[in-house]
């Protein structure tokens, strides 16, 4: 059994979702016989240490969870000292700055195993237009886009709207490039909408991206391994609110459905296992993601949307519901990922 930090939190839109994550991680852990270090990360980027600090977190959000128990958790602008005598970190920050390499790198530094992509493929995973590109390189299919900043797009307002709508038409789907789980995501069906959509792009991040709607199908599979990746069952996400797959429909109660194993033909499903893998292998991630795919209704061609290196981790998330509907239940899925950590870390060493 090993000493396990489970680090959660952070300063990202995703702050509520990753304390969701941490609570069934830390429960998982300790029933397989973990023994488990937390460490929370404010809104503002302070480390929290102590006897509860996912408490502490929890109370602060609004939630349910009552005061904080014990004494206070102790809290700095800097990891705690407990990060020197764990036997391996398993991050749980979904979005910018724990999802994006930046956490990744900290661990590096201070040589110690993680759980999950290394720096180089969670910065590809979390950029989508940068990510977009490593996928085209690859020969891998995707709907059309086109990428622009917030300077171009405020200096050259209506070159930009005519360009869109001469590359892509409508409906299109406008969303920054360095933002997760469909934060911020808008669908534009004419160039008023667009326009709106561009601004409030705009507002959270300097690169933004924007890729033709398709009437298709969102179905999802999930990647174990490191050198040698493992994909699960592919699952249909049935949307019950709302147009399309936005940050409602994913974490509102009622918002989507999952559907696993999806109904889908024996040859579709083995190429959406295959292009998943790929782009697993692509960006050189390891550990765990989650790969979302486009099956258009028309035609049946099968289209990658993008990758999540830190996908969301409690027992009901998709990610985890996929592996069990693939025969592998969440306590021994956790077991996996400490076991590729130590190994990828091992790994290294050999340089």
């Amino acid at each position: 059994m090993y000493r396990v930090m489970v680090v959660f939190g952070g300063r990202s839109g995703e702050h509520e979702v990753s304390l969701a994550s941490a609570r069934s991680v830390m429960e998982g852990l300790r029933k397989a016989g973990h023994e488990v270090v937390p460490v929370g990360i404010t809104r503002e980027g302070r480390w929290l240490a102590g006897e509860d600090p996912l408490r502490e977190l929890e109370a602060a959000a609004g939630g349910n969870a009552g005061p904080p128990s014990g004494p206070p958790a102790l809290a700095a602008h800097r990891p705690p000292a407990e990060l020197e005598s764990v036997d391996v970190v398993f991050p749980v920050l979904h979005g910018p700055y724990g999802e994006d390499g930046t956490i990744q790198g900290l661990l590096e530094l201070a040589d110690i195993p993680y759980v999950g992509a290394g720096v180089l493929a969670s910065a590809v995973g979390m950029d989508k237009i940068t990510m977009k590109k490593v996928f085209a390189h690859h020969g891998l299919p995707q709907v059309r886009w086109v990428e622009l900043t917030r300077r171009r797009w405020q200096e050259r307002r209506k070159e930009l709207l005519r360009e869109v709508e001469e590359e892509l038409g409508f409906p299109c789907f406008v969303k920054p490039s360095n933002l997760g789980s469909s934060v911020g995501i808008s669908r534009a069906a004419e160039p008023g909408e667009l326009a709106a959509a561009l601004d409030a792009a705009a507002a959270l991040d300097r690169r933004i991206i924007v890729e033709a709607g398709v009437d298709a199908r969102e179905v999802e599979v999930s990647v174990l391994g490191n050198e040698a990746p493992e994909v699960s069952v592919p699952g249909e996400i049935l949307i019950r609110k709302g147009d399309f797959y936005d940050y409602e429909a994913k974490y509102s109660e009622g918002g989507m459905e999952l559907e696993a194993p999806a109904d889908l033909p024996q040859e579709t499903a083995g190429e959406i296992r295959r292009i998943a893998r790929t782009a697993f292998e692509a960006i050189d991630a390891a550990g765990m993601a989650r790969v979302d795919f486009f099956l258009e209704r028309r035609t049946g061609r099968v289209l990658l949307n993008e990758i999540n290196t830190i996908p969301g981790f409690t027992a009901t998330s998709v990610y985890s519901r996929l592996w069990e509907a693939s025969g592998l239940p969440y306590e021994r899925l956790l077991e996996r990922l400490i076991e590729l950590a130590l190994e990828r870390h091992a790994e290294k060493k050999r340089r």
